[in-house]
Order: structure tokens, then C-alpha cells, then sequence
């Protein structure tokens, strides 16, 4: 498709680099693979926030989403309070082969503002909850963003040249009187400090009553859905004032509501593909050649419950937080409150694999219920090569999950620990008994603080964390 052009603004000096260093890095490991470490690339932290005590004033900062680009070069982040952060990678240089893992901020720029629906009565939140890049077409960057009512596309490009010897302004961009002007001069570029600007080139809006959780680009490039909690609609990303409705749940009567929509996305390579999940656990798999409302689903994904295990919390812990496509588009990788699923798109009764993420707070479900975090959405993400698994806990703790080797890791996102060229040292959490030294009691684990948003390199082991107004970028060091 062809992109719109033009643009408007960008600030460098949001964040604040805290550390860094750089090991090298591989993405493919031959079997069996070799010992791997983690080490601390980078950790941002806004300036004006102590890393330790978040304000309800300070609510506006905490990261809501991460997302790398196709190439893997720019990391964007969005917050609470409408803002969209963008991160460089640093180029290599002779002098500096070390600084190649370094992100530095490239630009910032608000992309949604607060509203208010005037008619409901309600007031529409800043907080950006989805960011999508576009393959680059062109010398410039697209992106799409996300609050709960309106989906932005975004223009981001550099400018390092203005055109001066305007004939009908002067320098100051002032409109000149005619009757003055007796020779025509020819404008010409002059050379400026590296300006990055950025603007909404479109703007897609009043096609959601409920919130946005999920928005996500077509394989063809010249289309995009978002889902709220009761409807998907599908883009183009040419027309603003239309979009189709490809997915309706909603009952006639409200009181017949049985689940919601919890995401969604499309298929890595076929256009006609996509998947959506619920809060009752199941994923449903629709194909848009076969109707244009496709309420009916050509594969329907659900493990039966254990009865045995079924308790008051067992429908809220089903619910579905975040489903992802593999790379290769053979599987489905689905993340629910207690474990990670693995689902392969030719079998639809169970998932061929499935990991626990923090079994341990099974005993935990009651107190998780009355302080409302089991209420929380984790995301998901696999690494370039489909053979990992990425996801969020508590206390600041990440989980991976290698899928060949059946090995798992706990690590921890701390700014304690970010020291530059830190090694993040594997943590383990004690359900009861004795304590080893290196452990950390289930009971003294913080539920204020939580992963919830990652992100990995589409070609590199180079993961970005958000912990709170906190951004970690790791790189895997291969030993």
C-alpha cells in the first residue's frame, strides 16, 4: 500500500539511561543448546519518578505496551497517560562494537488525549493499550496506536534540511505585502540540526461502544482489525469513516452474556485468517472467505476442565489475557492467569504443551481475588525462531520456557540489578518448608509489582521487560 506523508513533532529527552553493556548474542542454538545467561543492555526510567514509590500522580507513567518493529531497530512503548516513546537501536561503529545492543530514545509524542463521551456520561481514558507497527515502506516509520475508543496511524520521519528564500514570507514565516515584492527568488534547502517529527496521518474512530483490547495488521498490509469486548471490525487503512463488522458476540438481551472478547489477531501469512479468544478460555479460529460475518468459526479451541479441580475462581482463571500466532503460523500460543498454552492449529481438544507460570499461587487465589490482581492481564511472547516462550509474573519475576530443551527460567526485571554488564542470576520462589539462601518465599512475594507487557527481537535474543514506569532491555549471552 502507499502510506500517507507528512508530519509534526518528537522530544529526545524523556527518559533517562540508567545502565548498559553489551555481550553478544545468537538467535538459533544448535541442539542441545548451550548454557545461556542474561545480561542488562539498558534499564529507562523517567526522570521526574523515584524508581521506588509510584504516586497516584504518577499513574500517567506506567508503560502500558511494548512493541519492536519488523527489523527489530526501533522499540516503541506506550503509556497511561497517551504517550508513545520510540527507542533507536544504536548503530555499530568501529570504535564502539560493544554499544550495538543500545537503545536510545528516538522520539516521543502524545498520542491520545483524555475525552469525554457526553452523551454516556463517560470519560475516555489516555492510556494507550495497543502499539502496531507497519513494514517501512520508505525512508519513514508507521505505526498504529490505541486507547479505548480511537485507533491513530502514525507517521514517524526525520527531517534535517528547511527550505528558506520563500517569495511571499520572510524569514520569520511572516506573509509579505505584494506591492513589495519586485524579483522572484527560487527557494532552496539549507542544512539543520536532525529534526524527528511525528503526525497522525489517519484517524479511525466511533466504531467501538466497548473498549479496544487488541488491534492487529493483515498480512496483506492494506488492512487492520481492532477488537473491543463484544465485536472485531476490520480497516482499510485508506478509509476512515467505514469499517466492517467481522465479528459480533453480542446477545440480544445483555442479561444472556455468557463471555467477552479478549484478543485477537491474524494470521502471520494468510490474510483471510485470524483467531480471537475469550474469557471462558476457548479460541476460536475464523476464516473470512467463507462469510462476511464470521460468527460462525471454522476451529473452536478448548481443553476440557478436570472436575475435579473446578473451584469458585476457575472461570476468571481460564479467562483467557493474550493469544499469539507462532512466527511460522503453525501454532497458537495462548496465556492464561496460571499457565502458558501451546496449541497446534490441526488439533483443537487440547494444547500440545502446556506451562505453568506460577503454580505456586494456587493457594494464593482467595487473597489474588479480594486485592483484585487476579483480574490481571499477561501477555505473551515467543522468540524469533518459535523454540521459546516469554511471559510475566509477579515481583517484578519473568518466566521462559524453552520448548525443546523443556528447561525453565525465572529471572527478575530490578533496577538493584541493573548495573551496567549485570548478569541477571536465575530466582526461584519456596512454597513452604525450609528456605534455601537464594530463594524467596511465596509469601513474600509483591503483587504491586508485575510484569505484564514484554517484547522479543524478531531476528535476536534481545528481550525488552516494563515493570511499571520501568524499561528493560536483555540480552541472552550464550556461555
Amino acid at each position: 500500500m502507499n502510506y500517507p506523508d507528512e508530519i509534526t513533532y518528537g522530544n529526545k529527552d524523556h527518559f533517562r539511561l540508567a545502565s548498559f553493556s553489551l555481550p553478544s548474542s545468537l538467535l538459533h542454538w544448535s541442539k542441545p543448546p548451550p548454557s545461556r545467561t542474561w545480561t542488562v543492555v539498558m534499564t529507562y526510567q523517567q526522570d521526574y519518578l523515584s524508581p521506588c514509590l509510584y504516586p497516584l500522580s504518577a499513574l500517567s507513567d506506567i508503560i502500558s505496551t511494548v512493541e519492536f518493529n519488523h527489523t527489530g531497530e526501533l522499540l516503541a512503548t506506550g503509556d497511561k497517560g497517551g504517550r508513545v516513546v520510540i527507542f533507536q537501536r544504536e548503530q555499530e561503529s568501529k570504535n564502539q562494537v560493544h554499544r550495538r545492543g543500545e537503545y536510545n530514545v528516538y522520539s516521543t509524542f502524545q498520542s491520545h488525549e483524555p475525552e469525554f463521551d457526553y452523551l454516556k456520561s463517560l470519560e475516555i481514558e489516555e492510556k494507550i493499550n495497543k502499539i502496531r507497527w507497519l513494514p517501512q515502506q520508505n525512508a519513514a516509520y508507521f505505526l498504529l496506536s490505541t486507547n479505548d475508543k480511537t485507533v491513530k496511524l502514525w507517521k514517524v520521519s526525520e527531517r534535517d534540511k528547511r527550505p528558506e528564500g520563500y517569495n511571499l514570507k520572510d524569514e520569520e514565516g511572516r506573509l509579505r505585502d505584494p506591492a513589495t515584492i519586485t524579483t522572484l527568488r527560487v527557494p532552496v534547502l539549507r542544512p539543520m540540526d536532525l529534526m524527528v517529527e511525528a503526525t497522525p496521518r489517519r484517524v479511525f474512530a466511533n466504531a467501538h461502544t466497548y473498549h479496544i483490547n487488541s488491534i492487529s495488521v493483515n498480512s496483506d498490509y492494506e488492512t487492520y482489525m481492532s477488537a473491543d469486548d463484544l465485536r472485531i471490525n476490520l480497516w482499510n487503512f485508506e478509509i476512515t469513516n467505514q469499517s466492517f463488522n467481522i465479528v459480533d458476540i453480542k446477545p440480544a438481551n445483555m442479561e444472556e452474556l455468557t463471555e467477552v472478547i479478549t484478543a485477537a489477531e491474524f494470521h502471520p501469512h494468510h490474510c483471510n485468517t485470524f483467531v480471537y479468544s475469550s474469557s471462558k478460555g476457548t479460541i476460536r479460529l475464523c476464516d473470512m472467505r467463507a462469510s462476511a460475518l464470521c460468527d460462525r468459526h471454522t476451529k473452536f479451541f478448548e481443553e476440557p476442565e478436570d472436575p475435579s479441580n473446578r473451584s469458585f475462581f476457575s472461570e476468571i482463571i481460564s479467562s483467557i489475557s493474550d493469544v499469539k500466532f507462532s512466527h511460522s503460523g503453525r501454532c497458537i500460543m495462548t496465556r492464561d492467569y496460571l499457565t502458558v498454552k501451546v496449541w497446534d492449529l490441526n488439533m483443537e481438544n487440547r494444547p500440545v504443551e502446556t506451562y505453568q507460570v506460577h503454580d505456586y499461587l494456587r493457594s494464593k487465589l482467595c487473597s489474588l481475588y479480594e486485592n483484585d490482581c487476579i483480574f490481571d492481564k499477561f501477555e505473551c511472547v515467543w522468540n524469533g525462531s518459535d523454540s521459546v516462550i516469554m511471559t510475566g509474573s509477579y515481583n517484578n519475576f519473568f518466566r521462559m520456557f524453552d520448548r525443546n530443551t523443556k528447561r525453565d527460567v525465572t529471572l527478575e526485571a530490578s533496577r538493584e540489578n541493573s548495573k551496567p554488564r549485570a548478569i541477571l542470576k536465575p530466582r526461584k520462589v519456596c512454597v513452604g518448608g525450609k528456605r534455601r539462601k537464594d530463594e524467596i518465599s511465596v509469601d513474600s512475594l509483591d503483587f504491586s509489582k508485575k510484569i505484564l507487557h514484554t517484547a522479543w527481537h524478531p531476528s535476536e535474543n534481545i528481550i525488552a521487560v516494563a515493570a511499571t514506569n520501568n524499561l528493560y532491555i536483555f540480552q541472552d549471552k550464550v556461555n
